[in-house]
């Protein structure tokens, strides 16, 4: 029993040592388990004519969990990406297989080598094999062909698509605006029952009043503070109007008092009787709206009889107004409208330019006040770059680059001593007539094949251009520059002072050049811009990032 005992003592023992190392074997063997993704390519053929596309096919079979990312975008250089067709998946157990086709292209003939491109699994970049692409021209016929010289470049007129695009969109604005102004201020609008009644003369307007006031519910409704006080002001506005008394100011008493007055120098001829009921139904009016007195319905009633027959007899006495009076109602009245017409524009013009202003700030704070500025006046480098931009090869060996306007061929005289050394120069150049920017290539064949170009001299020499131009205080960095299919060069940038075209003072600038080249031949882009041109900038990046230089002659 003692020796059972021990050989169980003996084996936990054992397992206790060994569990650690188990583990580490069980993680060892679960790691070995998940396979390594597995990446293949092919093409279709290695061999095309000018202009047809050869299909390069990726497949990657990966674990279901991974994250994949292919290559996009211009890759390929030499070749060119025609199209990125999506991606085809398929799924067999826990496991993926991705395959992307790309379809790719070159029009000039040669022998192209298609670069290794990148796979991104899950951060880490796997490369794909190289290949090697051959492009055949097109044979032709020269016997039943005929063959003919380049045409020279001929100048073409610039379109005045953007012109009439323009001015379409400022009439447009101008109707809008012309058709708002018209409606608004213009227009003889339709009068309402308001505007009806207060055009009437004082006397039918009275009348008018107390026959809507016949017609209310206020007896009805036990509203007598309301009745009396609409009566009172029908008679006290005509007679103010149509007589010329001051009534809707005075009390009861001072109006009576200017009724007489103006009944006994003769310029109102109405009777005592007739004063004495206007007096009393004031009177009664007073007592129901600061004294609540309640008079019955009948004598309400009558009280506007009253107020009616006082509106005609007064109508009546009043004396019949001159020829200059007419007159001088006729041009009030005039006067009345012009002032109304004018107050209707300014509210208009008020209203227009609030809207502008309004208009201004939201497009300002949105987009920004110097970018809309730009937009409405015009700015050179910002129409370059929200332009139509070309894409082509300039010189030989060629330099491929992408910019917003084509780039102009260059006479170029060497030097005798420069001639022994430079077989051939090829030269090609943008330079907007505004400001600073310009965009320059130039690609050398040297005599001698076997010789590496000098990148220091070169940098001197166009210093040096830079100096002899005018410009100062250059500063100059240098750092390495790799294209998108990883040709190396050399990047030199800074700033300095510059004279731009028609200017007489320097104004401060930057530029950026970039040296490539091997034995025998050497390639440079050079590239100026004003220092504060934020779009310029913009123009420079998208540039620099489309470069691709051929390096094999």
């Amino acid at each position: 029993m003692i020796y059972i005992n021990r050989i169980i003592e003996n084996g936990a023992s054992f397992i206790k040592r060994i569990s650690p190392l188990f583990v580490f074997l069980l993680f060892i063997f679960e790691l070995s388990a998940q396979e390594r993704p597995n990446i293949s390519t092919k093409v279709d053929t290695t061999f095309i004519k000018i202009g047809e596309q050869v299909q390069w096919t990726v497949t990657v079979d990966i674990d279901s969990t991974d994250f994949v990312i292919f290559p996009e975008g211009q890759t390929f250089s030499p070749l060119e990406t025609v199209e990125a067709f999506a991606t085809d998946t398929t799924r067999k157990k826990d496991r993926l297989t991705l395959q992307k086709i790309y379809a790719l292209t070159q029009f000039d003939s040669g022998a192209y080598k298609l670069p290794s491109q990148r796979i991104d699994i899950n951060g880490t970049g796997f490369m794909t094999d190289s290949m090697l692409i051959n492009v055949a021209t097109i044979p032709v016929d020269t016997l039943n062909q005929k063959m003919y010289d380049i045409k020279p470049l001929i100048n073409v007129e610039k379109s005045n698509y953007d012109f009439w695009t323009y001015l379409l969109i400022g009439l447009l604005i101008l109707s809008i605006l012309g058709g708002l102004l018209y409606w608004f201020v213009f227009r003889k609008k339709p009068l309402t029952e308001e505007e009806k009644v207060a055009l009437l003369p004082p006397y039918d307007r009275a009348l008018l009043e107390l026959k809507r006031l016949e017609n209310s519910k206020y007896l009805i409704q036990d509203e007598y503070k309301q009745y009396y006080s609409e009566l009172t002001t029908i008679v006290r506005s005509y007679l103010e109007e149509d007589a010329h008394v001051t009534a809707l100011e005075s009390t009861t008493g001072q109006l009576i008092e200017k009724l007489e007055l103006l009944k006994d120098a003769g310029e109102l001829k109405l009777d005592d009787d007739t004063i004495k009921q206007f007096q009393q139904i004031l009177q009664t009016a007073d007592l129901v709206k600061f004294a609540k007195n309640k008079p019955s319905t009948t004598v309400a009633e009558q009280d506007r009889k009253l107020v009616e027959q006082i509106v005609e007899k007064t109508h009546e006495a009043l004396p019949e107004p001159t020829e200059e009076e007419l007159l001088e109602q006729a041009e009030y009245q005039e006067e009345l409208e012009r002032r109304a017409k004018k107050k209707k524009i300014k509210i208009a013009i008020i209203s227009t330019i609030a809207v502008i202003l309004i208009g201004i700030t939201i497009a300002g704070v949105k987009f920004g006040f110097g970018y809309m500025k730009d937009t409405v006046l015009g700015h050179p480098t910002k129409e370059l770059l929200e332009g139509e931009w070309i894409r082509s090869s300039y010189g030989f060996p060629p330099i491929q680059l992408e910019t917003p306007q084509v780039l102009i061929r260059q006479k170029i005289k060497l030097p005798a001593e420069a001639k022994a050394a430079i077989a051939d120069i090829q030269a090609f150049q943008y330079a907007s007539p505004i400001g600073l920017f310009n965009i320059g290539t130039t690609s050398i064949t040297l005599t001698q094949q076997d010789v590496e170009p000098d990148f220091e001299k070169t940098i001197e020499q166009i210093l040096s251009n830079f100096e002899s131009q005018g410009a100062k205080n250059i500063i100059t960095k240098q750092e390495e520059f790799s294209t998108i299919s990883g040709v190396k060069g050399l990047k030199v940038y800074g700033s300095g002072q510059f004279i731009a075209p028609g200017a007489k003072k320097l104004t401060e600038g930057e530029y950026t050049v970039l040296l490539f080249g091997g034995k025998g031949f050497q390639q440079y882009i050079i590239l100026t811009w004003l220092e504060d041109d934020n779009y310029a900038q913009e123009i420079v990046d998208r540039i620099l990032a489309s470069v691709e230089v051929k390096t094999e002659l």
